[in-house]
């Protein structure tokens, strides 16, 4: 009987192997693994629900990637593609520049768009790529690799300063708490008052940063 609790991570692996639906495979594996763990329906739903909750932060990231896979097998990353490749002139590096002054304003407003694995890679890395083909050129593997750390970079750095921004905040609470624990007490206004400028500093000296580091490796690959 233990081993038939496993076959939900049997039911998974298959799933993913046949390239079934995502949200599906896990929904099928979840509601097997109760049943067959002695949950009645009502019980799976209350249990599936209050860990929902409990783990809300968790629950809402995986439900992020099993979304965002399905709109990738469904050709996201190719509209992406394209549509940056409408845009003549636009580099790569122009690209992440113009995602990091979004990102630091949703930001600044707590709002995130999935992070690296559920929206750097699969929107703006495929934009990123199509200004490399839209200049009629044929994407350097090396040059690649460079822009997914430079994509990263941005995300991390507008994310780390703009999320203080935010009063009540965690961001900005655990910096009112650090310095409070220092002898500074300090309101959540004056502390994203004083953070302003630290944001669009750092926002644009990275910008500025990969833009000139784009230039340079289009220069040594192309």
């Amino acid at each position: 009987m233990e081993l038939i609790k496993l076959l939900g991570i049997v039911i998974v692996i298959a799933g993913f192997a046949l390239k079934l639906d995502s949200i599906l495979i896990i929904a099928a594996a979840m509601i097997f693994t109760g049943l067959v763990g002695g949950l009645d329906p009502v019980t799976l739903l209350e249990t599936v629900g209050s860990n929902f909750i409990a783990n809300r932060n968790m629950a809402i990231f995986i439900l992020i990637m099993l979304v965002t896979g399905t709109l990738e097998r469904n050709g996201l990353r190719e509209a992406a593609a394209a549509l940056i490749g409408r845009f003549k002139g636009a580099t790569s590096g122009l690209v992440i520049g113009i995602y990091g002054i979004m990102r630091a304003i949703f930001a600044a407003f707590n709002v995130g768009f999935g992070g690296v694995a559920g929206f750097v890679r699969p929107v703006i890395m495929p934009m990123a790529e199509g200004a490399i083909t839209a200049s009629g050129k044929k994407p350097h593997e090396n040059h690649l690799e460079e822009l997914k750390g430079m994509a990263a970079g941005m995300e991390n750095v507008t994310w780390f300063f703009g999320q203080v921004l935010f009063v009540g905040g965690s961001g900005a609470i655990l910096v009112q708490n650090t310095l409070a624990g220092l002898g500074y007490e300090v309101e959540l206004g004056s502390l994203a008052a004083v953070e302003i400028p630290v944001c669009v500093i750092a926002t644009a000296i990275t910008i500025i940063f990969y833009y000139l580091k784009d230039r340079y490796l289009i220069k040594k690959y192309y």
